[in-house]
């Protein structure tokens, strides 16, 4: 049976819940098939109702909610675990029972302790059974990979012949090279001769090639692919259902097949999967990782800015992921920087824009990644902000706070001409940090409305201040940003009350009977 569709085979409820360190429930597992229908994969394998009372309810729960794909149940090559697949699916509209043995010498010497002439036995029956149950049968040589080409070959005509309808080429050890199994995978096929059956391909990753191994198999006409979401599994994990699906939409005019995938949907099953499991995705994963459509480099940067082409072989949009992000660190550099403040709706000179970017690298030395975030809060604290008359200037700070949630604060700050220090207690640093303000610069303002949020979500995030005063019926507003809040605070406070300095003496108002204390 060939031609150009690559069926998606879904495991990640069986082989990928098999992973140590994950427990999915009925309902879990039901949540996530119901994503995976929505994705558009062929066949769920919803798990391996011999295992457990529990995994034999989850796979008929499955069968009986969800539509469209078909269901799979899992089964040695024991007629109590094929009957116990069979009642799993059988409720299903297009229910699968999928029968597996090993074929390899070492598996069935120290595993099964069985000849090669009681293995293909074990496939006769068990395949015959199965299909006297349902018309569905998916035979796997487990250890195919590693097993002697001409066995493996007999195994599969055995199967072929008492009703399998997809043969199935497992990598179960992640042992195959890809210019290897390519070859190797060809001469099977070639070897059985079969045209009524789908071939079959289920890769491990551990040398890191699962999705290699099954790219090549596809390349050599397999038409089924086995996969997980993320890539979840035994040891290394599975090959990754995304991936692999990304790389034949990508190359298709490489690999010349396509998929049923609603590749939209990826990312959400992706976010979904590695919620419902714990298992967290690595920035760096390919097509759903955080990092996977972030650029941070300078040229990277401006390239994207040109043509997102030069730097992205996909869309983000196309899987589903949020949209391309120029990440803003050390390693930015001018171009997407500026292109970034006035993607913020902020309209700079060349002489603001000069400013703002030295200071933001400044800020990259201290937090790595910057966030739009923190960028607002530096283009209005500093360079807004910078518009404003400094008549106080903070210089330096010192604060400690005890048991209690006392706290005591030593200010320094400059007004133009002598720089002055004073120190307060406080119920807390900040509360003791605005005292000492006040008696540096010796007058009282009331603390109308005091607030501070993290701009970002990060645990590095900048924090910004906003403080109003009000002094003889002038109210002023102060913004202050830093990755230290207790700073944040100061330099709002200080930015209130030189807005405060201004609006006075434009009104003719004195408020400022002495700047500076003789303390």
């Amino acid at each position: 049976m060939s031609d150009d569709r690559v069926r998606v085979f879904d495991t990640t409820l069986r082989d990928g819940e098999q992973s140590p360190g994950i427990n999915l429930n009925s309902q879990e597992k039901l949540h996530i098939a119901y994503q995976l229908a929505a994705l558009g994969v062929d066949i769920i394998e919803a798990g391996f109702p011999a295992a457990s009372p529990g995994d034999a309810e989850a796979v008929r729960l499955i069968a009986e909610k969800v539509k469209g794909p078909i269901i799979a149940g899992l089964s040695r090559t024991r007629r109590e675990d094929i009957r116990a697949a069979f009642e799993a699916v059988k409720c299903g509209e297009r229910p699968r029972i999928h029968v597996f043995i090993a074929t390899s010498d070492i598996h069935m010497q120290y595993k099964l302790k069985m000849t090669r002439e009681e293995v293909l036995e074990e496939i006769r029956s068990a395949v015959s059974y199965a299909k006297s149950l349902v018309a569905d049968v998916e035979f796997s040589a487990e250890d195919g990979s590693r097993s002697d080409p001409e066995f493996l070959i007999e195994a599969f005509k055995v199967a072929a012949d008492c009703g399998a309808t997809t043969l199935n080429l497992p990598d179960t050890v992640g042992y195959a090279i890809p210019e290897e199994f390519g070859d190797f995978f060809s001469r099977v096929m070639k070897g059985v001769g079969r045209e009524d059956v789908i071939w079959s391909v289920h890769c491990h990753d551990d040398l890191g090639l699962a999705v290699a191994n099954s790219l090549v198999a596809v390349k050599a006409g397999a038409r089924q692919v086995e996969c997980t979401i993320n890539g979840i599994g035994e040891r290394a994990g599975n090959a990754s259902l995304e991936e692999i699906v990304m790389a034949l939409r990508t190359r298709k005019e490489y690999f010349g097949t396509e998929t049923g995938i609603n590749t939209t949907h990826l990312y959400p099953t992706s976010r979904l999967v590695s919620r419902l499991t714990g298992f967290v995705i690595p920035p760096n994963k390919a097509v759903v990782g955080d990092n996977a459509f972030s650029h941070e480099a300078g040229i990277h940067q401006h390239g994207v800015l040109c043509d997102k082409r030069t730097y992205e072989i996909m869309r983000p949009q196309d899987v589903g992921a949020p949209d391309t992000k120029l990440v803003l660190g050390k390693h930015s550099g001018r171009h997407a920087f500026s292109e970034r403040i006035k993607g913020l709706g902020y309209h700079l000179n060349e002489e603001e824009m000069a400013k703002a970017f030295v200071l933001f690298k400044d800020l990259c030395d201290k937090k790595g990644i910057v966030s739009d975030g923190d960028i607002e809060a530096l283009v209005v604290d500093e360079i807004l902000g910078g518009t404003t008359k400094k008549t106080f200037e903070l210089r330096d700070f010192m604060v400690n706070v005890g048991a209690g949630g006392r706290g005591s604060a030593t200010v320094v700050i400059s007004d133009g001409e002598r720089t002055v220090s004073d120190a307060a207690t406080g119920n807390g640093p900040v509360d003791a940090a605005y005292k000492a303000i006040k008696r540096i610069i010796n007058i009282e303002p009331e603390l109308v409305s005091y607030k501070i949020s993290a701009v970002s979500e990060r645990s590095d995030a900048v924090g910004e201040a906003v403080v109003v005063v009000k002094l003889k019926g002038v109210l002023a507003q102060g913004r202050g940003a830093s990755t230290d809040v207790i700073e944040a605070s100061i330099k709002a406070y200080l930015n209130a009350v030189n807005r405060l300095v201004q609006i006075a003496e434009a009104r003719g108002i004195n408020i400022f009977p002495q700047y500076v204390s003789t303390v």
